[in-house]
């Protein structure tokens, strides 16, 4: 997801091209103009290089290689509205594509509900998983432990922003071993009429360079929108995917590389918005540029 560390003396890539955007002002509502969202322009690379002491704490990039080869999916499962449909035993998935499968994934941290699976509510969770194709069917079940095992599945919907769609695998049975068949897994295939398809997102490597001051760092949300030439744009991402990251990244005189999936601007970035919403204990946040590739996926 996203790497902090040193490495050896920069090597930049011939392709895909990198786009240098300096901004070495605060996004502070006490310091600089009070703005915490800033529009910056791309420069030339020599521009930003001519006094970089900072190369030597570029990030490592195994991790990141890796994670330029994977995919995340956005999984929602929504528990059925009815009596009892809500579990409290362990949910797990696994992804079946035309080229391979997740293997099995526990769905722990629901993005939406603090308690997960309960009944009439939906549950949003993060899979990442190296590319396995088109999606094909998908098992999911449940350990059948705890005080209220059995489960309700109305449907599980999965958005793949890399294949450019989000379908819907409908279930409507129990995961119970006293109710229906007893099973507490199933697998499920995708409706084929209720599949949306939309343009596929790529990956970009965006890089982050928090400057060397007093006070620099910052625990805020933050938040990134790349816009191309004709108007196209990005909707607005955050680079962190919850409040513990938000403390890990964006400290003082660090660099922070992120693998994130967006709609495809084309091969001219003219501008980014970057900016955070002010929460946390220390949201004030000197930035000193930003680095962004427009990574082509899947070797192409």
């Amino acid at each position: 997801r996203l790497l902090t560390s040193r490495r050896a003396p920069r090597e930049e890539p011939v392709a895909p091209f990198s786009y240098y955007f300096p901004c070495q002002r605060w996004l502070a509502v006490e310091e600089d103009d009070g703005q915490i969202v800033r529009e910056l322009v791309p420069v030339d690379e020599a521009f930003v290089k001519k006094d970089s002491e900072n190369d030597g704490q570029s990030p490592a990039t195994l991790g990141l290689e890796q994670k330029a080869k994977s995919t995340t999916y956005t999984v929602k499962v929504k528990t059925g509205d009815k009596k009892n449909a809500g579990t409290d035993a362990n949910v797990f998935i696994t992804l079946y594509g035309s080229k391979d499968d997740t293997g099995i994934v526990s769905l722990k941290a629901s993005k939406i509900n603090k308690n997960k699976f309960e009944r009439g509510k939906v549950d949003e969770f993060t899979v990442e998983s190296v590319d396995i194709g088109d999606l094909k069917k998908i098992k999911i079940g449940h350990d059948n432990k705890g005080n209220s095992t059995g489960w309700f599945l109305e449907w599980v919907e999965i958005d793949a922003p890399s294949l450019g769609q989000c379908l819907k695998f409908p279930c409507g049975r129990w995961l119970d071993k006293s109710e229906d068949d007893g099973a507490v897994e199933r697998i499920i295939f995708p409706a084929e009429l209720q599949t949306v398809e939309y343009i596929p997102f790529v990956p970009y490597e965006i890089t982050v360079y928090t400057s060397d001051i007093f006070g620099a760092g910052t625990d805020a949300d933050v938040f990134i929108v790349l816009y191309g030439s004709d108007g196209i744009c990005t909707k607005q991402k955050s680079l962190c995917l919850n409040k513990r990251e938000q403390r890990m990244y964006f400290e003082r005189n660090s660099v922070n590389q992120f693998i994130v999936e967006l709609e495809d601007v084309g091969d001219i970035i003219e501008k980014i918005r970057i900016g955070h919403n002010g929460g946390g204990l220390n949201s004030g946040w000197h930035l000193d540029r930003v680095k962004i590739r427009r990574l082509l996926p899947n070797g192409k």
